[in-house]
């Protein structure tokens, strides 16, 4: 007669397996047949972005004559010494109109500066070849930017401009508190996540890297700028991706669905930028560019913009259906790819409801100025949404969001048709897995 122990190590429980096995770990890995298959696929194109790497890599951003406009002026550090308050009218800080009206906002501004008392500020340069010259900076009373005594500032220089007036305040030194918040964020980020908050970090780092030395000066160089785009963004999907997640099969699915997804975007933001003759030359940064770089395309350069916005999104939404629908494999391994995508399907729509919200709001937010301006206009909707200003932000909106939409039955689709493809050799995974099944169960009889 045989016993229960050995009956049980001859044939265990299916219900208790499920249960145990979803208890235990990550997943439990694929078949060197189905590795294959996905490294037959991913390598081809992990080849192709690092050949592309090569054939566009700038070696550095090109050289141009400064202009002094904008972001274009040469700086250097500053600090201020000393601050006096004085008259404004003896500073000739501002000028009353001829006509003396004050119907204007300029011309109450200017009496009110005129009539105020202003802030004389002694600034000592404390960088480059001035170092140690000082200048007189005069803030009046209705500046947003206030001046204090041992505050460091940023100076513009103009070397063409009269001894006198080559040095100028632009902005304030906040380098300390910047600092400080990033370092408070690392901490929290390898507090909470440990290594693979660690990881994220470098995975952080890398995509800085391939953004400043790759994508930005090889599109000054006058590269395609969504050529750049594409290989910068696949790169950077590839990096951050296997470092944060492992290199396996549930991540190599969640590259391909974020690679469909991306080219997705690619073709509808191409397809509407065109169509809705969107310039990519709306404000006075892209102007300035296009001024100084004027063979770069501009609308191009918006729809490498648009795909590298949504990379961030969309590794977050198929890495977590990818890993939805293997702990559901693992949960139940008969299940079919059909019952598979069924569920997977469902955590995904929430997903999605909480993913897009939170990209439509993160573009309203960054313009959330803009849209006063129109409100305080009183525009209607039809004509604030067809300002090119605003209809860039809507393009890239929708256009973002329907990859992010996509991405979920792709993905998930992906997944499921791996995990239920997957039938590992006797003796192999199932093997594996099922040992432990039987000495849990022995060592229950046991103590029973």
């Amino acid at each position: 007669m045989t016993s229960p122990q050995s009956d049980s190590a001859s044939q265990p429980p299916q219900g208790h397996s499920h249960g145990h096995t979803h208890s235990h770990g990550p997943a439990a890995p694929v078949s060197r047949h189905l590795r294959k298959v996905i490294a037959a696929v991913l390598i081809p194109f992990a080849t192709a972005v690092v050949v592309g790497l090569i054939a566009f890599w700038p070696g550095g951003v090109p050289d141009h004559e400064r202009t002094g406009v904008g972001f274009d002026r040469q700086t250097q550090d500053g600090k201020v010494v000393q601050v006096v308050k004085v008259d404004c009218a003896d500073v000739n800080a501002a000028q009353v109109p001829p006509t003396g009206a004050t119907s204007t906002p300029s011309g109450r501004e200017a009496v009110n500066e005129q009539e105020g008392e202003c802030a004389k500020a002694t600034v000592e340069v404390t960088s480059g070849d001035d170092k140690g010259r000082t200048f007189v900076e005069v803030v009046q009373p209705d500046a947003p930017r206030q001046l204090k005594e041992g505050q460091g500032v940023v100076v513009a220089y103009a070397p063409d401009a009269p001894r006198d007036l080559q040095y100028s305040v632009t902005d304030v030194d906040r380098k300390v508190p910047m600092a400080l918040l990033a370092g408070i964020f690392a901490l929290a980020v390898v507090v909470v996540g440990r290594l693979r908050g660690v990881m994220a970090l470098v995975a952080l780092a890398v995509s800085f890297t391939v953004l400043t030395l790759f994508i930005l000066p090889a599109i000054l160089q006058g590269s395609n700028p969504l050529v750049v785009a594409v290989i910068g963004a696949s790169a950077i999907m590839l990096a951050a991706l296997y470092m944060c997640h492992g290199v396996t099969a549930r991540t190599s699915v969640a590259v391909v669905g974020t690679l469909i997804s991306l080219l997705l975007i690619g073709l509808l933001g191409s397809l509407f930028i065109g169509w809705a003759y969107l310039s990519g030359n709306t404000d006075d940064n892209t102007g300035l560019i296009h001024g100084l770089y004027p063979d770069i395309d501009m609308s191009g350069l918006l729809l490498a913009g648009v795909i590298i916005g949504s990379l961030g999104v969309l590794d977050d939404v198929t890495v977590t259906q990818t890993s939805a629908v293997w702990e559901l494999h693992q949960a139940d391994p008969e299940m079919g790819w059909k019952g598979l995508y069924r569920a997977g399907i469902r955590i995904g729509r929430d997903h999605i409801a909480s993913v897009v919200n939170t990209l439509v709001l993160a573009y309203a937010g960054a313009a959330l100025p803009l849209l006063l301006l129109f409100s305080i206009a009183q525009s209607s909707v039809g004509t604030v949404a067809n300002s090119e200003l605003v209809a860039e932000e809507i393009v890239r909106t929708l256009v973002g969001s329907i990859g992010l939409v996509a991405s979920v039955p792709v993905t998930t689709a992906l997944a499921a048709l791996v995990v239920s493809a997957d039938r590992p050799a006797a003796g192999g995974t199932q093997a594996a897995t099922a040992a432990p099944v039987r000495a849990g169960r022995g060592r229950r009889r046991k103590k029973g």
